[in-house]
């Protein structure tokens, strides 16, 4: 009875489900190999060391950037999460060699897209690790929940990030 004196309770903010860009063992970000990530200068996040070169989106959203070198990709998702794909250490000097883009700026991306593929022996090769971070460049707080666990493209809960 008198519903409408009720205060309307706010419904929690469900945060989307992240899912892994790739296949390997999570890294927590502190431990890669390069200070602007170790020390989250750009934002929070985890890093995979990549078993296997398919790279997907893992969360649906717009593609805001691909470098030209076909190394890192920003996409923003459809609830204003900002996330960056850096892949390998270094690999921008590499010119794009060991990467095939899939996908174009400004592209609408769903979970699960490829947005590249990494040929990691190439990568390897040039001396360039293959280590890969992603990191939430919104700045969101991010808890990691699988450190040191392996993971395929359908791990899901690998991070929660909180808008």
């Amino acid at each position: 009875m008198f519903n409408f004196l009720k205060k309307k309770q706010e419904e929690p903010k469900v945060n989307e489900v992240y899912r892994s860009f790739g296949i390997g063992r999570v890294v927590p970000l502190e431990e890669v190999p390069d200070q602007v990530f170790a020390k989250k200068i750009l934002g929070d996040g985890y890093a995979l060391d990549l078993t296997d070169g398919k790279i997907v989106a893992p969360v649906s959203g717009e593609v805001v950037v691909v470098f030209p070198t076909g190394h890192a990709f920003g996409i923003k998702t459809n609830d204003g999460v900002e996330i960056l794909i850096h892949l390998g250490i270094d690999t921008v000097e590499l010119n794009g060699l060991g990467f095939k883009s899939q996908v174009k700026q400004g592209q609408h991306v769903k979970q699960g897209d490829v947005l590249t593929y990494m040929d990691l022996d190439a990568i390897k090769n040039a001396g360039k690790p293959t280590i890969s971070p992603l990191v939430i460049t919104s700045m969101e707080p991010v808890v990691l929940h699988k450190a040191h666990e392996m993971v395929t493209h359908e791990t899901e809960g690998i991070i929660t990030v909180h808008k």
